[in-house]
């Protein structure tokens, strides 16, 4: 099936470069960038993207003076394997840590000799910085200082406890290479690391590169007053405790989400006092779908599901003066696209033996639209293979198979495959021959068990 962009498309597209000249060249100061992430962010977890329990409104402003995007897609509903998508600008299933979903209990990482985003920014004269969560590899044969960050303070691994700052694998906050011993709530130090790693950085003569990752919603669900469940959590002797299946409510997951907006406004108020915010683009997202006390209306499934409200997450950028405020784009976006769009506006691109999977989206930022291209998912557990192209998604999960139009069904339940067969046989084509391409899955990787018996729960299986 072909697919062609008509006339309006093109002539928008060619408008939106004369209305955002900034972002149609190269400008002689170079932006810095503030790359914010959250970690299980639901689609419709944000106030501005749908959330009605609660209010976040410092991203809410985010999104009112920048763009926010409706088709924002991680490569991966698990986290540490968007971050390999992420770092490198390629799909995951290029590396073997990529076929960890999520990396786990096996000691293997991202290779310190890949090159990635961080590290092809610094060659280019930025000053990079990650806080908050890495999940690619344990000190010391991995880290974010082996893989072009000039500096880290965060956890290494999935996810900590709020309080305690334990995962696992005993203490998980790392100070570079030292441990840290920082006491507080996880999302606060966090917020305070970034400020005075801004500072530094104001005072730095290059543009900076940041990724602020933070941990928060992941489990366990703790707000800034559950000492008493960090407490359980730490002297439980239930293996599944650190899972917290049993853990959390509604109520506690507002708190969690209050706090991460607050401090998110914070890291936004020291920009602007610094006098940064206009040579800085802020980028807001999350690694994956929602999980367990989510929103991910209008989309059906979450987090280790192919299904929309697996892959489909909140997306606002915002640039003063060059991506028009209070603006939207549904054009879609997945998180391999930041490398080669980031490296375009420091006046680079990606190196020749490593060509990015992604593309530079700064037409879409300018309000235009981008070529038309299919986008790739997988995900071992369930046998979940996906492809979006156009308004038109394959889907196979647990054997069966489905085409959705998820323009118009969101929700994913008219199957099409029979209606549309040619452009549901075009799409499983399109999706057999990239897999070939990619590395096979492997029989050792943490995700052949993964939420096992969640998935027994959900779909009745083993």
């Amino acid at each position: 099936m072909t697919f062609t962009l008509n006339r309006r498309k093109v002539l928008a597209a060619a408008a939106s470069s004369f209305a955002f000249p900034a972002l149609a060249r190269s400008s002689a100061k170079r932006p810095n960038i503030l790359f914010i992430m959250a970690d299980d962010m639901g689609y419709a977890d944000l106030s501005c993207y749908g959330r009605r329990d609660y209010e976040t409104p410092h991203i809410d402003g985010l999104a009112q003076s920048g763009m926010k995007l409706t088709s924002g897609y991680a490569n991966s509903p698990v986290c540490s394997a968007t971050r390999t998508a992420l770092i490198t600008g390629r799909y995951q299933y290029r590396l073997p840590i990529g076929l960890e979903e999520p990396l786990a209990f096996r000691d293997m990482g991202l290779p310190p000799a890949e090159p990635t985003l961080p590290s092809q920014l610094r060659k280019a004269g930025y000053a990079t910085s990650l806080i908050g969560k890495w999940h690619l590899g344990a000190a010391p044969k991995f880290g974010p200082r082996l893989s072009g960050y000039d500096s880290f303070f965060g956890i290494q691994g999935g996810g900590a406890d709020y309080f305690t700052h334990a995962s696992g694998k005993g203490h998980d906050l790392w100070n570079n290479e030292k441990t840290a011993d920082d006491q507080g709530y996880l999302t606060d130090i966090l917020a305070s690391k970034a400020i005075t790693q801004l500072r530094r950085h104001a005072a730095d003569s290059r543009p900076f590169f940041m990724s602020l990752h933070f941990t928060a919603p992941h489990w366990p669900w703790e707000g800034p007053k559950d000492q008493e469940e960090s407490a359980r959590i730490a002297v439980s002797s239930d293996a599944a405790a650190g899972f917290h299946y049993d853990g959390g409510t509604m109520a506690s997951y507002a708190a969690i989400m209050r706090r991460l907006d607050e401090k998110v406004g914070d890291v936004l108020t020291a920009l602007e006092q610094l006098g940064m915010a206009d040579d800085t683009i802020v980028v807001f997202t999350s690694d994956n779908g929602g999980e367990r006390f989510s929103d991910n209306w209008p989309f059906s499934g979450r987090k280790t599901e192919l299904l929309e409200g697996g892959i489909r997450v909140p997306l606002i950028v915002r640039w003063p003066g060059r991506i028009a405020a209070g603006s939207e784009n549904a054009e879609p976006v997945m998180s391999m696209d930041w490398l080669p769009t980031f490296l375009a506006l420091a006046g680079s691109s990606p190196l020749a033996e490593r060509p990015s999977d992604g593309i530079d989206v700064t037409a879409a930022l300018r309000g235009g639209t981008l070529p038309v291209r299919t986008l790739f998912w997988r995900y071992r557990h369930l046998d979940q293979s996906a492809c979006r192209l156009g308004h038109y998604k394959y889907l196979r999960i647990n054997g069966n198979e489905f085409l959705f139009d998820v323009v118009n069904d969101p929700l994913e339940r008219g199957n099409l495959s029979a209606r549309l067969h040619e452009v549901f046989a075009d799409l499983k084509s399109r999706y057999s021959s990239w897999n070939e391409t990619m590395l096979p899955f492997d029989p050792e990787s943490f995700s052949h068990g993964f939420h096992a018996k969640d998935a027994a729960d959900r779909f009745g299986v083993e």
